[in-house]
């Protein structure tokens, strides 16, 4: 669209409105069909039909009629149509001028005639009201562009051109699926209108008159040199009448109109309730308010009249789906690729070979299989790592499956794909780092059932998980009588520890030296060996102090931040311990997380901790 046009619709809609005058005296036969914000008059069938006058069974077609404000659009449509009886109001005043969409019925031609508002009115929504006159074009059978100027402006064929485009590409569907509800032979989204080009002028020769070429030809190479199709459209005509004296020889213009309304060949006459069925279908599709900031005026219509208004949080592009798609379920889609934000851990993991079939299914990372209870799943993740389990595949992965060498995922088994997010849609809310987490929980399940029985759960439960996930060449605790350095016998509270080196028990005092033990897979750091160990230049705490220090998910409030309970405000004090619930990660009290609940979109298959809000949320799915 050009800057000048620009500049002149901005200044005209800044003028203040003049509502028209309307003669008591005549009966007015124009209804008010669309106002100017999009919403349909008229609230079913019967209405429409009783507005205008004419049988349900009748057989109409729809002429539409567009141009700016001031070419006698409304004028026009009285003195062709309807023998100059002031159907459709006019008025001399500069600032008047039609606001909305007009609806007439010609009983003579059968035609149900659409005026609509001047591409410079005065509507201060002038996003929604380019909107509505592609809405208009899509549901008629005939579309005039009424003009007065001396010589077709390039705005003309834009405002077509962009019109032509913008109806494949996001109106066609709607079309298309309506009529196959209305069950029509020929879908109303293969045919659009024919197109007639009026033009005025008073000094000016009209297009054609030297007889070079014929002046639709004309006007095609117009629309091809500038780069326009009209490809949409079912056919494009020129007509025009040089008016010296007036009044306006409308003759061939109307003998033209007639000649369309007759021709079956592109488009039949159908009954008035499809019309108005089809406006509103297109209506209840593409509605709403349209932002000026988001909207890229680089054309009469830009994607953004028609298209989902959702932005991805991630990256911030655009939906590529049509308006109001979710009424159909279907989910929002951009082209390209997402880049990853931390806030919203939106990158996943696709299995591969479920992919490579042409299916797209995201694993998890978890602590254990579905099938594993927590006791053995939880001995398994302190010694094979964290779980990849496809619901087709099985387990596909463990991230510590070897003592060394083990693959990253991602060089193999599963596919890493940065996801857009959408606001409202859940979130990708897991990660590695919850499965340390997920054995925090496991370890505190294991020791309250545990408590139930014994009265010294703590040892029990620690010489149990290390004989479970223990490395082969370490010595059972059952075993460990005796201290292997200096041969003293164990006391029953007494804690015994491996040397990760040679694997035997020891005592406190005989474990005091640390060291690297790669060769034995325990990596570069320092850890437990003993005396002998570390003299021939050859640490298993509790698993529950061991991985609290990695075992907090990135969604979870840090615990300083945390002061009071998120549901009861309560403060934590050392009588009122601090809890994460696991669906929301917020901090709260015991009385407020009395209920265990599973959360597999956040990766615990087994009933975890959760808030009592998050209770109430997970129920009501």
């Amino acid at each position: 669209m050009s800057e000048m046009l620009l500049k002149e619709m901005e200044a005209v809609s800044s003028l203040p409105l003049l509502p028209k005058k309307e003669d008591p005296g005549s009966e007015r036969r124009s209804f008010l069909l669309v106002d100017e914000n999009e919403t349909l008059q008229e609230k079913d069938e019967a209405q429409f039909l009783q507005k205008l006058g004419c049988s349900p069974g009748q057989g109409v077609k729809v002429l539409s009629i567009f141009g700016n404000t001031g070419d006698g659009k409304s004028h026009t449509l009285n003195h062709v149509l309807f023998d100059g009886e002031e159907v459709f109001v006019t008025s001399p005043s500069p600032t008047s001028c039609t606001i909305g969409v007009w609806a007439a019925y010609d009983q003579h031609l059968g035609l149900v005639v659409l005026d609509t508002e001047g591409l410079l009115g005065a509507s201060t929504q002038m996003n929604q009201r380019m909107r509505l006159l592609l809405k208009v074009l899509a549901v008629s059978d005939i579309a005039v562009y009424r003009t007065r100027a001396e010589r077709l402006h390039n705005d003309l064929f834009q405002f077509l051109g962009t019109a032509s485009a913008a109806y494949l590409k996001h109106f066609t569907p709607q079309l298309r699926a309506l009529s196959s509800r209305c069950g029509l032979d020929v879908p109303l989204s293969n045919l659009g209108p024919a197109v007639v080009v009026f033009q005025e002028t008073s000094r000016t020769q009209l297009l054609g008159h030297d007889g070079t070429a014929p002046a639709d030809v004309l006007l095609q190479k117009r629309f091809h040199d500038l780069g326009q199709s009209t490809e949409a459209f079912s056919s494009v005509q020129y007509v025009g009448t040089q008016t010296v004296t007036p009044p306006t020889d409308y003759s061939q213009f109307l003998e033209t109109i007639r000649q369309q309304v007759k021709n079956t060949a592109s488009r039949a006459p159908r009954q008035p309730a499809i019309v108005f069925s089809a406006l509103q279908a297109l209506s209840e599709r593409f509605c709403g308010e349209i932002s000026d900031d988001k909207v890229s005026m680089y054309s009469f219509f830009p994607d953004e009249y028609f298209t989902c208004p959702s932005v991805c949080l991630s990256c911030n592009v655009r939906c590529k789906n049509g308006m109001n798609h979710q009424k159909d379920r279907v989910p929002h889609m951009a082209d390209g690729l997402c880049q990853y934000a931390h806030q919203y851990s939106n990158k996943v993991l696709i299995c591969k070979r479920c992919y490579e079939g042409g299916r797209e299914v995201i694993v998890v990372p978890k602590t254990s299989a579905s099938t594993d209870n927590p006791w053995f799943g939880l001995a398994k993740y302190a010694w094979s790592g964290y779980v990849l389990e496809c619901p087709n595949c099985g387990i596909i992965y463990r991230s510590r499956q070897y003592w060394m060498g083990n693959q990253d995922p991602e060089s193999g088994v599963v596919r890493p794909e940065v996801k857009h997010v959408w606001q409202g849609s859940e979130a990708f809310q897991t990660d590695h780092q919850n499965a340390a987490q997920r054995v925090l929980d496991g370890v505190n399940y294991v020791i309250q059932s545990m408590a139930e029985y014994s009265a010294g759960p703590t040892k029990a439960v620690t010489a149990w998980i290390t004989d479970q996930v223990a490395p082969p060449y370490w010595r059972p605790n059952a075993e460990i009588i005796v201290c292997h350095g200096c041969n003293r016998e164990f006391e029953e509270a007494e804690r015994k520890h491996h040397c990760r080196s040679c694997g035997e028990g020891f005592c406190q005092a005989c474990s005091t030296r640390s060291m690297p033990v790669p060769e034995r897979g325990w990596g570069s750091s320092p850890v437990r060996v003993c005396e002998a160990c570390h003299r021939q230049g050859g640490a298993l705490q509790t698993v529950q102090g061991f991985v609290k220090g990695v075992a907090r998910p990135d969604y979870w409030v840090p615990d300083h931040e945390i002061t009071e309970c998120h549901q009861c405000s309560k403060g934590f004090t050392s009588s009122i311990p601090k809890h994460h619930c696991r669906a929301c990660g917020q901090g709260v009290c015991g009385n407020c997380s009395t209920q265990n609940r599973p959360v597999p979109s956040r990766g615990w298959d087994h009933p975890v901790r959760i808030c009592d809000a998050c209770v109430t949320h997970l129920d009501s799915q």
